[in-house]
């Protein structure tokens, strides 16, 4: 990871398992086909359920819409040592598919890279 990269703040949550990643964003709901998603990509939804286990074990990130520090996501995430961010209330809006971003599971912060 380059931590020089030039990023912009997009979103805030709650921190529910530490670390910093970056990866591609995926955008994913329940029922969504997964087969796009390849290893290290950021995994964005509104809440992971139990569907979503099998895609959970390849990304770097797990963001929510919503969610707390007792949620599926929460749980599963730190389980897996991936950084997860919880509870953004818009990230599914915010971030595109292909979006570069920058997760910072320390501090619940998430940055869109922009170079």
């Amino acid at each position: 990871m380059n931590y020089n990269k030039k990023k912009e703040l997009v979103l805030e949550g709650v921190s529910a398992s530490k670390g910093v990643a970056e990866g591609v964003v995926r955008v994913l709901f329940p029922k969504d086909d997964m087969s796009s998603f390849n290893e290290g990509d950021v995994l964005v939804t509104s809440m992971t359920d139990p569907s979503m286990v099998l895609v959970m074990g390849m990304v770097s990130a797990i963001i929510t819409d919503t969610g707390g520090i007792t949620s599926h996501a929460a749980i599963l995430s730190r389980e897996m040592g991936v950084p997860c961010v919880v509870n953004t209330t818009s990230g599914t809006k915010e971030l595109s598919d292909g979006d570069k971003v920058y997760i910072d599971g320390d501090t619940g912060k998430i940055y869109k890279i922009l170079s």
